[in-house]
């Protein structure tokens, strides 16, 4: 628990980290609205068939999830910089430990913050919709709240692959283009792939199983919500288990 308390400490001192969660939250849902402006003022018969409102409210993760993955970056990559990390270490020989410290606390956070920026990304356009006459969903609707919580759940594990980004390359810039190559390149890319290969990447890749998992209605050839959530929690395992390994048996 010492370790825990201590790692909060330097975590909630830094300015960024409550500017990056702000940012999350406040980009989350500005972008979610203008994604659904250009149907406002429409007329019902307008909307497509297989509208999913809950993941049309959602749009805005696009950004927002950049933005956290960075505040997981943000709690390690600036220990390496400054050279704090080896009193770090020095203090807590064991590192492991130490990043796992490290690693609830950026869960914590960016569980908090992943629930507003759900949440309050859903409303605001639940109610815009419903203002315009257009179709819209409620927490009582079948599989709405199940999607908004793995929506949470996959914000969440974006900071936690940010937090093993950040040790795996020990650099702030570093981190942000291999955020920016998984979460937007990849999955816009790659499935353009001829063959399986394209197919694959466009079904399986870890971020783009992980958005089917808040999808209300289904869209087709994307894996499952079940699938698609363990897939993304597997690959963050991975990934985590990867940083732990190489923060044991490189210098710091």
């Amino acid at each position: 628990m010492n370790m825990i308390r201590s790692e909060w400490t330097k975590l909630r001192s830094v300015r960024t980290t409550w500017i990056i969660a702000f940012s999350t939250i406040a980009s989350g849902v500005a972008l979610s609205v203008l994604g659904i402006s250009d149907m406002l003022g429409g007329s019902p018969s307008e909307v497509p068939a297989d509208w999913d409102p809950t993941a049309g409210s959602l749009k805005g993760f696009l950004f927002a999830q950049l933005l956290i993955g960075m505040l997981g970056v943000f709690s390690i990559t600036p220990e390496y910089s400054s050279g704090l990390i080896g009193t770090s270490v020095a203090m807590v020989p064991k590192r492991s430990r130490l990043l796992a410290a490290k690693t609830v606390v950026v869960a914590a956070v960016a569980l908090v913050t992943s629930l507003l920026t759900t949440f309050v990304s859903f409303g605001v356009v639940q109610l815009m919709l419903h203002g315009s006459g257009l179709p819209a969903a409620g927490l009582g609707d079948p599989g709405v709240l199940g999607a908004l919580g793995a929506a949470t759940l996959y914000l969440t594990e974006v900071a936690l692959v940010g937090v093993a980004v950040g040790v795996l390359t020990r650099s702030s810039t570093g981190s942000l283009a291999v955020l920016v190559g998984a979460l937007l390149l990849v999955p816009a890319l790659a499935p353009g792939i001829p063959g399986a290969i394209g197919e694959g990447f466009g079904r399986l890749w870890p971020f783009t199983a992980g958005q089917a998992a808040y999808a209300v209605v289904p869209v087709e050839g994307a894996v499952t919500p079940g699938l698609g959530i363990l897939i993304l929690l597997v690959a963050t395992a991975a990934v985590s288990a990867a940083s732990h390994w190489v923060i044991r048996i490189r210098d710091v």
